[in-house]
């Protein structure tokens, strides 16, 4: 069955899930340590509005963070790889939100792997609020916004991938080569205008659930 952006992202079936908008990945102050920073704050504006008009019409929205601990750091998961090779560690200043802040009621889902279903209570969460698909923003886009997205498409939710409300540190070719591959094999991709447009013509909404999550 496919559905149309305006069915997937009606306010009776779509949460927007905000993956890793963290201190380590997105403050200016750590900026040096990323190939390429200039996607984030343009990624990040769009993040912002996104949640304000999912709140306004009553969206949930859903946030996931890195929380590494030594207790769930296996030798082959600490041996990956790459630059971030022990992963954001749980409790510090560099695991704090950066510059969005999870209302009362707005999930919290702490994940120890790259997407936000490993062990974690995300899809408990998304059938207790009654959702049919997920809208994925945050970063990294090749990384743990990817993950989670096919993870989301593994567990029959449908999938919007945001084209600019997401980025990378990896550069403008890897976040390309994302959108790609979700537009081909996991759902659609759409820019914050397109969610934006189908949304300013809805009226105020609850929250689909009331109440810490």
């Amino acid at each position: 069955m496919s559905l149309s952006l305006p069915e997937l992202i009606d306010p009776s079936n779509a949460a927007l899930l905000v993956v890793d908008v963290q201190n380590y990945y997105c403050h200016p102050d750590l900026a040096s340590k990323w190939e390429d920073y200039s996607q984030c704050a343009p990624a990040l504006a769009n993040v912002h509005r996104l949640i304000a008009e999912a709140r306004r019409i009553g969206v949930p929205v859903i946030y996931l963070r890195n929380w590494h601990e030594d207790c769930t750091d296996s030798p082959a998961w600490a041996s990956r790889g790459g630059r971030d090779t022990i992963g954001l560690r749980a409790n510090t200043w560099e695991s704090d939100w950066y510059e969005v802040e999870p209302a009362p009621g707005e999930p919290i889902i702490n994940k120890h792997r790259y997407s936000g279903f490993h062990d974690t209570r995300l899809d408990a969460v998304l059938h207790t609020f009654q959702r049919k698909s997920v809208i994925m923003t945050g970063v990294a886009t090749n990384v743990c916004v990817e993950s989670t997205a096919r993870d989301a498409v593994f567990h029959d939710y449908f999938m919007v991938f945001s084209s600019d409300a997401t980025a990378t540190s990896n550069g403008q070719r890897m976040h390309q080569a994302t959108l790609d591959n979700m537009r081909l094999h996991f759902g659609l991709v759409a820019a914050t205008n397109d969610i934006l447009g189908i949304w300013a013509g809805l009226p105020a909404g609850q929250p689909a659930l009331t109440g810490a999550v």
